[in-house]
């Protein structure tokens, strides 16, 4: 509790270095901020086209389909990745100014969900032009969804970003390891259609649950599955505390390895 408080504290240093991402992101760019929509845009379409007329899914609107799944999956990967490197990216800071080192992951985490905000009015559009229509009690869920994959995204930022420090060769590992991950993710076909020998890898998978909660609201325009909001939130709090426990056990020695 004293660490939460901590935090809080430094809440104002916290939303300053956020606002520094937000600025310093695209700056000098002639687009600017809109490269926040045309990134991911641009991988949404090659997507499409491979996944709805090459490699065929079979699923009515699989455009709608899979940017509900995409742009949870763009927050959470770019959470990960930036956050390996979080640490030793601010070592000058880390090294010669006392603040609570969870801020940096927090702000990595931070600075991607809002760029995950600013995607959904994209999202929005999309399903209002293919869909014409919204179930507001299954999009009254969604800022829960939201919360439990941010909890998520933030533990496992801050134990990579804690181990990147000792073994550098984590970040590429994680790397290589994100490239994997998001094909073990139902995000460009139905669970229904995995084989049923491999269903457990993919129960075992923390976004799995996560990235089904969205296509219920977003795609299916249902409440999500009791069960997957359980095991979502379980697996998010589970991360969390075992990140902030390791964070705050290798903290101790960061200025020396940097």
């Amino acid at each position: 509790m004293g660490r939460i408080r901590e935090l809080v504290e430094y809440r104002e240093m916290t939303a300053s270095l956020v606002r520094r991402e937000l600025r310093g992101k695209y700056k000098g760019s002639i687009l600017g901020f809109l490269w926040t929509f045309i990134n991911p845009l641009c991988q949404i379409v090659i997507y499409t086209v491979v996944f709805s007329m090459i490699m065929r899914s079979g699923l009515e609107n699989f455009n709608i389909y899979m940017i509900s799944g995409m742009i949870p999956w763009f927050f959470f990967s770019g959470s990960v990745l930036q956050g390996a490197g979080c640490i030793r990216a601010h070592a000058n800071m880390v090294k010669k100014i006392y603040f609570p080192r969870e801020v940096l992951p927090i702000v990595v985490t931070t600075f991607q969900f809002i760029n995950m905000l600013l995607s959904f009015i994209f999202i929005i559009a999309v399903v209002i032009v293919e869909k014409g229509q919204f179930n507001p009690a299954a999009w009254g869920y969604l800022p829960l969804v939201m919360l439990i994959e941010y909890m998520l995204a933030l533990g496992l930022s801050l134990l990579i970003s804690a181990c990147t420090v000792y073994f550098r060769d984590l970040e590429h590992i994680t790397s290589v390891m994100m490239m994997a991950w998001i094909y073990l993710t139902p995000i460009f076909y139905p669970i229904k259609t995995i084989p049923e020998y491999l269903l457990p890898v993919f129960c075992w998978n923390p976004m799995t649950p996560v990235i089904e909660m969205y296509h219920s609201i977003i795609y299916y325009a249902v409440v999500p599955d009791l069960a997957d909001l359980v095991q979502a939130a379980f697996s998010a709090i589970a991360f969390l505390i075992l990140g902030s426990l390791v964070f705050r056990k290798l903290e101790e020695n960061f200025a020396e390895e940097l």
